[in-house]
């Protein structure tokens, strides 16, 4: 089970403004032996999770936006701001994304979207991700 609460942790970890990868983790338990659709499940919560974070920030502490330690810059701010208004809740789905994935949970947060959906999306999108990086390592023969 230490494996499994590893990969979480990282998950949460790399859905948070941190530097973490846990697809490298979860590719390396994968090719280890260890049950692919339970490693799917502890990513994919432990990485909407970490997304739960960024919109509890973006909800409630965005009156620190100017301090130095406030996670997320101006213009990443803005750019995810812009994207998030021209596609909308939807573009949640696309949370997991290395570039601009986590500044969008933010924005959320920002832009009060209903809880729920928020999770719901984001959680969808996660998963899709972990299971498309399932689908590739069976195909590459993991």
């Amino acid at each position: 089970m230490e494996a499994y609460f590893s990969l979480f942790g990282i998950a949460f970890l790399a859905a948070t403004i941190l530097p973490a990868y846990s697809e490298i983790l979860f590719a390396g338990l994968i090719a280890q032996g260890y049950d692919p659709w339970l490693l799917w499940l502890f990513a994919t919560a432990g990485n909407t999770l970490g997304s739960a974070l960024n919109w509890v920030i973006g909800r409630y502490l965005l009156h620190f936006q100017n301090r130095r330690w406030f996670p997320f810059k101006e213009d990443s701010l803005e750019r995810s701001q812009r994207w998030f208004q021209k596609y909308g809740v939807w573009s949640l789905l696309m949370a997991w994304a290395p570039i601009g994935g986590d500044a969008l949970t933010f924005v959320a947060g920002i832009m009060r979207v209903n809880f729920f959906l928020f999770f719901l999306l984001t959680g969808i999108g996660k998963g899709l991700r972990y299971a498309f990086l399932l689908g590739a390592m069976d195909i590459f023969g993991f």
